[in-house]
């Protein structure tokens, strides 16, 4: 793995000139069992995060599927670490279709594994230094690895694979995060910790943080990903489960039944209150 030199700060191309872009627009956010997920197309997600990625500015992406959503719900500080973020995404298809029912026909889905792939390619010629935060030990640095062998010229600041606690602000991985100076920091910690360590941590690092959870394993093939028309049918719960059924039963077998019924009622409480307003 080559771990490059900066070769570009704030919004300057590597070349030198300087870098313009026609500034995107921040997505409208939309209330899912009193939880706000940002309604966008993928293709914009990534044109804001490219944007950000430039700013060295402290910002955080949350990629939020159901049971984020539900732990938000359950968890004021889980909550407020979503609704601090930057831009929080609908990693799952179920939240997806929630948007579009509720009138944003071309929301779609924002993956972490998907955020991850499109924005290394999207940055792999700037010089945007990207560093990666989590995983097994190993792990990291072998996906770094791989990224950098899927996309020539991406630039790698740095990897490290600490034991983080998600309320505890290590200032020795504070120390060596910042002495690397990463334009993006990519963090597998999973969620919930994910979305708490890059709301504690926001104000002292000057990049953008994008918490993709199982984007490290399944990257790097220590885990299946389920494949793509279960994907697209808001089924990759059931693979998961199938895959590691003693770790995730609870995620899945409580929270989504929680979430379905929730979702029920809210709906019924938006019918009522249109009926009223006719």
């Amino acid at each position: 793995m080559a771990v490059h030199p900066r070769l570009c700060v704030s919004t300057r191309h590597p070349i030198g000139t300087a870098l313009m872009i026609c500034p995107a627009t921040v997505p409208p956010r939309v209330s899912i069992l009193g939880v706000n997920v940002h309604a966008q197309p993928f293709d914009d997600a990534i044109a804001l995060l490219g944007e950000w990625a430039c700013e060295r500015k402290g910002r955080y992406v949350t990629a939020c599927p159901v049971y984020t959503l539900m732990l938000a719900k359950d968890q004021p500080n889980v909550r407020a670490a979503l609704e601090n973020a930057d831009m929080v995404t609908a990693d799952g298809m179920p939240l997806v279709w929630v948007q579009r029912r509720r009138g944003f026909p071309d929301a779609q889905r924002v993956y972490g594994p998907d955020i991850m792939l499109a924005l290394c390619a999207e940055t792999a010629k700037r010089g945007t230094r990207h560093y990666f935060l989590g995983g097994a030990p190993g792990v990291a640095a072998a996906l770094a690895e791989t990224l950098q062998n899927r996309f020539p010229g991406l630039q790698v600041a740095g990897t490290l694979a600490p034991a983080v606690e998600s309320g505890r602000i290590d200032e020795a991985v504070i120390a060596q995060i910042c002495a690397a100076a990463p334009d993006v920091l990519w963090i597998g910690l999973g969620s919930p910790k994910q979305d708490l360590w890059m709301a504690a941590h926001r104000d002292r690092l000057p990049c953008l943080m994008i918490g993709v959870g199982a984007a490290f394993d399944f990257l790097t093939k220590r885990k299946r990903q389920a494949p793509p028309i279960l994907r697209r049918a808001g089924l990759e719960w059931a693979f998961r489960l199938v895959q590691e059924p003693r770790r995730l039963w609870r995620r899945y077998v409580i929270y989504n039944p929680r979430f379905v019924l929730g979702l029920l009622r809210e709906e019924v409480q938006r019918w009522n209150v249109q009926r009223k307003a006719r």
